[in-house]
């Protein structure tokens, strides 16, 4: 099955900015273990709410992680990426 546009365009954004350290699919492990994976950030945030962090610029305690800022364009496909690839919850949660 074919992605939306947009979906193949987020794809495109986080393994050209993020894969170095991230786990950036639906399996695998980050390369770097301090870097959750891309697949596993809903466990800990609400995706759609890290698009004004993507928009003014991600930045994180530890100084290995690259400060980023997307346009807006960019933004949107980033979270369209990272909303198609969350682990489904498991039944216990």
């Amino acid at each position: 099955m074919e992605q939306p546009p947009q979906v193949a365009r987020g794809q495109t954004l986080v393994e050209q900015h993020c894969s170095t350290c991230h786990a950036t699919g639906r399996i695998g492990d980050s390369p770097a273990p301090e870097a959750p994976p891309f697949r596993k950030l809903s466990q800990n945030y609400r995706v759609d709410a890290l698009e004004e962090a993507f928009a003014e610029g991600i930045s994180v305690g530890h100084p290995a992680m690259p400060q980023f800022a997307f346009a807006p364009d960019d933004v949107s496909a980033l979270v369209a990426y990272l909303q198609s690839i969350q682990d489904a919850p498991s039944s216990s949660e």
